[in-house]
C-alpha cells in the first residue's frame, strides 16, 4: 500500500506552507508520523498526495524564553520536552503530560504540535497546554499570527484554521511567576488503549495569604474538544484550598463537563467517580509547588 505519493522536505516555515499551498491533491503535514503514518495503514486516514515533512525546519524545535513567555516550537519531541530543564520550571504540567503519552520509542519521535494538531479531546499535551493559557502559532503564505489554544478545535480530530494553507508551528504560555504551580495526571487503562480514561491539569497562583488567587483547570475528554473548567475555576478563585472549597468544586465540575461511556475504555459513571480524584491529586500538587 503506498502511503504517498509525494515527499517533501523544507526547510523554512515559508517553504512549508508553500508546499502545503500548492499541492495538486491532498496534503498532510508529518513530524514524528506516530498518528498520520499508523492511521493510513490501518485505513482510518485516506492515503494522500503529498506529505510535508517538517522535522528539518530549525525555528520549529526551538524551546525559549522570550521576555516573560515561553516559547515551545511545535516540532520539539516529547522526550526532548521531559528533559528540558526550562519547562521543568516553568511548565511542570507539560512535563508531566508529555511524559505519559506513548512509550520511549513513541517519545523519541512523537511531536508537541503533532499531539495538537490532531486535536483529541484528551490529548495529554494539549490538556496540559490549555491549562497555562496558550496561545498557538499558526502560519500561511499570508505570514504568522498568534491564536489562544482553546480556540482552534472544532471538534474530535477536527481545527478551526486551514489544514491545506496553514501550519501550526509553535506555542508561546506566560513564564512561571511567584507563587505560581502546576500539575498534570492522567487514569489510564493498564493495557490496550493509548488514550487516557481522563486526564486533568491545573495552574495555581497563591496570593500572599496562600489562598488561591488565580487558577486554570482543563480535563478531557470532557466533551467534543479540548475542555477548560471555567465554571469551576470561578468557584475555586480567591478560596482557600480546604474541604469546603474541594467538595464544593468537585460539585460544580461534575456538572460542567459532559462525560459519555466509551465501549473501549470507561463509562461515564466511572469517569464522573475519577473527576474528584484527579481535581484534588492535581490540585494538590499544584499548589505545594506554588509554595517552593
Amino acid at each position: 500500500m503506498s502511503l504517498f505519493q509525494e515527499y517533501m522536505q523544507p526547510d523554512t516555515i515559508e517553504e512549508a506552507v508553500e508546499n502545503l499551498k500548492d499541492a495538486p491533491g491532498s496534503v498532510a503535514v508529518i513530524a514524528g508520523g506516530t498518528d498520520l503514518l499508523l492511521d493510513i495503514r490501518q485505513g482510518r486516514h485516506q492515503a494522500v498526495d503529498r506529505v510535508v515533512d517538517i522535522s528539518g525546519i530549525s525555528e520549529m524545535q526551538e524551546v525559549a524564553l522570550e521576555e516573560n513567555f515561553v516559547y515551545l516550537g511545535a516540532s520539539v519531541t516529547h522526550k526532548q520536552i521531559i528533559s528540558n530543564s526550562l519547562l521543568a520550571e516553568h511548565a511542570q504540567c507539560v512535563v508531566e503530560g508529555c511524559g505519559l503519552i506513548g512509550g520511549p520509542q513513541v517519545r523519541n519521535v512523537a511531536t508537541i504540535g503533532g499531539n495538537v494538531s490532531h486535536a483529541l479531546p484528551a490529548g495529554d499535551g494539549t490538556i496540559s497546554l490549555l491549562a497555562l493559557d496558550t496561545e498557538v502559532r499558526i502560519a500561511s503564505t499570508d505570514g504568522v499570527r498568534w491564536r489562544p489554544l482553546i480556540e482552534i478545535f472544532a471538534g474530535p480530530g477536527k481545527v478551526t484554521f486551514d489544514r491545506k494553507n496553514e501550519l501550526i508551528v509553535g506555542f508561546r504560555f506566560p513564564a512561571r511567576g511567584p507563587r505560581e504551580g502546576s500539575a498534570f495526571d492522567r487514569v489510564m487503562r493498564p493495557q490496550g488503549v493509548a488514550i487516557a480514561i481522563l486526564n486533568m491539569a491545573g495552574w495555581v497562583k497563591l496570593d500572599e495569604k496562600g489562598d488561591i488567587e488565580d487558577v486554570r483547570l482543563a480535563c478531557g475528554p470532557a466533551g467534543p474538544k479540548p475542555f477548560r473548567a471555567r465554571k469551576t475555576e470561578e468557584f475555586i478563585k480567591g478560596k482557600s484550598w480546604d474541604e469546603a472549597s474541594y467538595q464544593e468544586a468537585c460539585r460544580i465540575l461534575a456538572d460542567e463537563v459532559s462525560l459519555r461511556t466509551s465501549a473501549h475504555r470507561a463509562t461515564k459513571e466511572y469517569r464522573h467517580k475519577l473527576l474528584p480524584v484527579l481535581l484534588q491529586k492535581v490540585l494538590d500538587s499544584a499548589v505545594e509547588r506554588a509554595k517552593l
